[in-house]
């Protein structure tokens, strides 16, 4: 008898409108994909799909088969020839509207269901490593452009409409088209960040605001892109990986901050740069708009740090802390549509300055 395992399910992808007119035809949402000579399957998807991965055992006759359901059929299907340990990769259409990757292992492979784990790698990369093959896989194995880049930019149209609809009106003005901010929130899937007062999560704050940020920005024509756009697990590597390879003139990482569920005494609002002065004028303008929004709210101000997503960009880059998920007076404000309606566009406000004073 054979064991389905419904296994590290990833819903969604960030929402990135990647130019896809390189993209073989094959396949509407995947675009290309390989095995690697270290035994992992890796995959470049299109925006906006939610992969499914499931993995089944094999029995004396019949090795283990994984497999990721993909939005969107493929042209045609097809069955490709695996060596080593794989003995087959198959491109499927289970309903019409599905692309399914399966790739099948030989009786006897050995597979633990717990360690298989897809990661996304970048915005539009995956990544699922078999542990434990003995014999390694052919170079070659794949199709279509893996290696391929785009250019990433959000139109407004991708962002969920705020509850109450945001404007951009009266945010300061800067030439259209001329610039381009990565918004990073941070956090997301399996990692919420701090928990807080009556459950309040970190991930659901700061991708709320994000979100609203970038459509801020883009109603006053800057190209946005971000390093998620669900909760999805982004390492923080790859999230420097997409702002320096984008050319990003700012990166912004939105976070909540938290100290102890013994504290609520603690709030207040600080803002971190790295080194460079332009990123000090940029978490200042940030720094500066949020505490305009949030009356009695501590400033506790514009510092120096070593975060790895500030540290490793080469552009002008800031981390906001909006508050503390921990602090009676920061909480009920962050758990608050209006009041991260507010931060929104305290933080699109403080981007804008920036921008126009550069």
């Amino acid at each position: 008898m054979t064991r389905r395992h419904p296994w590290n399910v990833i819903r969604g992808l960030l929402v990135l409108a990647l130019l896809l007119a390189d993209l073989p035809a094959w396949a509407s949402s995947l675009a290309a994909w390989r095995l690697t000579r270290e035994g992992a399957l890796e995959l470049r998807t299109s925006p906006n799909v939610r992969p499914e991965a499931f993995f089944e055992d094999g029995s004396r006759l019949q090795g283990p088969r994984v497999w990721v359901d993909l939005p969107g059929a493929p042209s045609r299907t097809r069955s490709i020839r695996g060596s080593g340990e794989v003995r087959e990769v198959r491109i499927g259409k289970p309903t019409p509207t599905t692309t399914r990757i399966v790739v099948e292992f030989r009786p006897g492979t050995d597979l633990d269901p717990a360690d298989l784990r897809l990661v996304g790698t970048s915005p539009d990369r995956w990544k699922l490593e078999f542990k434990g093959l003995k014999r390694v896989v052919v170079l070659g194995l794949g199709e279509g452009d893996l290696d391929g880049t785009a250019v990433v930019s959000v139109p407004p149209a991708s962002f969920p409409t705020a509850s109450t609809p945001l404007s951009a009106d009266g945010l300061p003005v800067v030439p259209r088209g001329r610039f381009r901010v990565v918004i990073d929130p941070g956090h997301g899937g399996p990692d919420p960040g701090a928990v807080g007062i009556r459950g309040l999560r970190e991930t659901d704050v700061v991708l709320d605001v994000s979100l609203q940020v970038a459509r801020l920005l883009q109603a006053r024509g800057v190209n946005v892109v971000m390093t998620r756009t669900s909760e999805v697990d982004v390492d923080l590597p790859p999230r420097v990986a997409l702002a320096n390879r984008v050319g990003a003139d700012v990166f912004v990482s939105v976070h909540a901050n938290a100290l102890s569920m013994a504290r609520p005494d603690v709030n207040g609002i600080e803002t971190f740069y790295f080194s460079s002065g332009l990123s000090r004028r940029l978490a200042g303008s940030l720094q500066g708009q949020m505490l305009a929004v949030s009356p009695g709210s501590p400033n506790r101000g514009v510092k120096q740090g070593r975060f790895f997503v500030i540290r490793r960009t080469v552009m002008p880059s800031a981390l906001v802390e909006m508050g503390f998920v921990t602090g009676a007076l920061d909480a009920p404000r962050l758990a608050d549509p209006a009041h991260r309606r507010r931060l929104a566009l305290a933080l699109a406000t403080g981007i804008l300055q920036y921008l126009g004073g550069r």
